[in-house]
This record gives structure tokens, C-alpha cells and sequence, in this order.
């Protein structure tokens, strides 16, 4: 017979999603969109164009707030030793730049043809053969080897492209150091998120095709900070990003009604204690003390 009050514990095991390596963050609906567009990552001024710009701000981002978290650094080189797992690196239009930095970085992407675009590319500078390896898999596919394995996971124009975003935080909580940290750049669901980044971007002006993007995938900054606090991460930082099509510039802004970027890090606590479980052990330690029988004296 079911209980007429659910406890909180209760509620918990019957919610909460595990995690699981039978699932994915992969939507086939998105990668059939990139498949398209695999061998046009390094046109500068083609469909890529506005990423390309944006390296003008999100590089800096990354490479200062690292830096203020570290004590020393190489002159020339100011990310020499960290290791930089770079999530949806495509054809490694941020993956190379951080590399250039001084940082080991791993790009993955599930598709093939972009990680090839991205070896070729690669191949033109040698500097970049011994700091960057690409691998063509998804993010869950490294959770097992790579755990507690990157200083810095990068996921640029990533989430609001994939399967499950929880399981994707998850999976990032699994691979990253403890006080590691997460970058992530993103697109608010908004109204004007949908006027500017698909009727304006996609329909009016074709700065990106048609398609690429679904305002139900889109995710507001507070649900983003929720879901990353509930696995483990302290958000640091969230900063609006305006992106002006008339120059192709990105730039910084105080509103994060569109376009915005965050800076996460992993607790350094291995076990993260639910305040819910711990309160209800006590009851049930509470609850079984109080229906045992005295102990007998001899």
C-alpha cells in the first residue's frame, strides 16, 4: 500500500533523472544541419562569419578570466599547461586559437567531415600538431577515460544544439577537474532572441542559413545557473553579447536578452550532500529509535 505523504526523499528517487551511457546528447536533427555546412568552417565570410567574429571577445574572455584564476603563466604562452577540452569544436575555429595561447586542447565533435576540416586546417600550422587532437565522438564517449581529466571544458554555441542539457552539464561535471572551469556561450529564449536570432539572422539578413537554430532549444540564462548549480558548478559570471551585423562585430553588453556567455566552476566538494536526504536519515534514525523496545538489563 502507497503512502499518503510523499517525503522528500521520496520525491527525489522518483524524479531525479540518472545519469545513464545508454543516453545521448546528441540530436540527429542537428547534426544532419551541420553535415550540410562541414566544409565551409573556414570561410570567413561565408556561414561561419559570425563565429569567426566572435573569437574577437569570447578568446579574451576565456584566456584573462584563466589567467586570473592562476598564479603563474609562460609570457607568449599564457595558457601553457592547461588542458582545454573543446565540446562541439566543429572545424576548430576556437580550438586553434586557444591552442595558439599555449593550451593542450581536445576538440571532439560527432561529426566526422567537420574533424576532418578541423585536421586539415590544423595542418597548415605545425606550432598547432603538437597542442591540439581532435577525436569525432560525443561528449558522453570520453566520460569513462577522461574523468577529472580538463582544466577547462569550452562549450561555444553548443547547448542550444543538444539532446539533453542536463545530461550535457553532467557529463561536463564528470570530465572537468575539481575547480575546473565551464565556459559556455548561448542564446537567452526570449522574444528578442527569437526576432533578432531567427527571423532577423536566419530569414532577413542569411547570417546563418535557415534552419540552424530552434527557439524551443534556446535556454535562459537563470535555468541555465539553476541546472548547472543543482550538479555541482558556482556560476562566476554571466555577460550579455551583442553581435552588430552592419560592421560583424560582436561586443559586450550588460543585457543578456539574447545572446549571453558564463563562466562556471566545479566544486572542489567530491560528494555533494542533498540537504533533503540528509534531513530525511534523521527522521528515519529518529523514527527507528523510537520504535525499538527498551534493552533488557540483565
Amino acid at each position: 500500500m502507497l503512502p499518503n505523504v510523499i517525503t522528500p526523499l521520496m520525491f527525489r528517487l522518483l524524479t531525479e533523472r540518472h545519469y545513464s551511457m545508454s543516453q545521448t546528447t546528441v540530436d540527429p536533427k542537428e547534426m544532419k544541419k551541420f553535415q550540410l555546412l562541414a566544409h565551409k568552417w573556414w570561410d570567413e565570410h561565408g556561414d561561419y562569419a559570425a563565429l569567426h567574429s566572435m573569437n574577437d571577445i569570447r578568446v579574451p574572455f576565456i584566456r584573462d578570466t584563466v589567467l586570473n584564476m592562476r598564479n603563474d603563466h609562460q609570457p607568449g604562452s599564457p595558457l601553457s599547461g592547461v588542458k582545454i577540452l573543446d565540446v562541439g569544436c566543429g572545424g576548430g575555429l576556437l580550438t586553434e586559437p586557444l591552442g595558439r595561447l599555449g593550451a593542450s586542447v581536445t576538440g571532439i565533435d560527432p561529426l566526422e567531415d567537420s574533424i576532418r576540416t578541423a585536421e586539415l586546417h590544423k595542418s597548415f600550422d605545425p606550432v598547432l600538431a603538437k597542442r591540439i587532437q581532435y577525436k569525432s565522438c560525443t561528449l558522453e564517449d570520453i566520460v569513462e577515460e577522461a574523468s577529472d581529466t580538463f582544466d577547462v571544458i569550452v562549450a561555444s554555441e553548443v547547448v542550444e544544439h543538444v539532446a539533453d542539457v542536463e545530461m550535457f552539464i553532467r557529463c561536463c561535471s564528470k570530465v572537468l577537474k575539481p575547480e575546473g572551469s565551464l565556459f559556455i556561450t548561448t542564446i537567452n529564449k526570449s522574444q528578442l532572441s527569437y526576432i533578432f536570432g531567427i527571423v532577423v539572422a536566419e530569414r532577413v539578413l542569411g547570417i546563418v542559413p535557415t534552419g540552424t537554430h530552434d527557439w524551443e532549444k534556446f535556454i535562459p540564462p537563470e535555468e541555465l545557473e539553476r541546472l548547472l548549480e543543482s550538479n555541482g558548478f558556482l556560476v562566476k559570471t554571466v555577460k550579455g553579447m551583442l553581435y552588430n551585423p552592419l560592421f560583424g562585430s560582436w561586443s559586450w553588453t550588460e543585457s543578456t536578452i539574447i545572446n549571453y556567455a558564463l563562466h562556471a566552476v566545479k566544486s572542489d566538494i567530491q560528494e555533494q550532500v542533498d540537504p533533503n536526504l540528509e534531513t530525511d536519515k534523521e527522521q528515519l534514525q529518529t523514527k527507528t529509535m523510537a520504535s525499538e523496545p527498551p534493552a533488557k538489563t540483565l
